[in-house]
């Protein structure tokens, strides 16, 4: 199970990467959230993937038995996943604004703070 699971991290950050490449800024939202999901996915999958053995010390021993699942992972995503979704929120109304005052969503043609009609900068010294 492992292995596929790493094929499909492999898919998501490929999405991901050729999503954020793009010109507008709703792929690149888009291509930010299904990051998020691959990270989210890449810690799950590191922590080793067993049901037989809850991550539960029993009582009398220190440590965990061998062969149970590693609940470091499990507690980083659970922080992860709230984070990332507070980001999304954030994107999604930073997105909506921008493209609300510019009326596009084409990055290229959001020049609001550098106008197509100003002067070029000086050619030497």
């Amino acid at each position: 199970m492992e292995p596929l699971l790493a094929i499909l991290v492999g898919l998501f950050f490929s999405a991901a990467i050729y999503l954020m490449l793009s010109r507008f800024s709703i792929r690149i939202m888009l291509g930010i959230a299904i990051l998020g999901n691959a990270v989210n996915l890449l810690l799950f999958t590191s922590g080793r993937l067993t049901r037989e053995v809850p991550p539960i010390i029993p009582a009398g021993l220190d440590a965990l038995p061998a062969g149970t699942a590693n609940p470091l992972p499990q507690a980083l995503i659970l922080t992860a996943i709230v984070i990332s979704f507070s980001f999304l929120a954030f994107l999604m109304v930073l997105t909506y604004r921008a493209y609300q005052d510019l009326g596009t969503d084409d990055t290229s043609e959001m020049r609001a703070a550098e106008p197509d009609d100003r002067p070029l900068p000086p050619l030497g010294y």
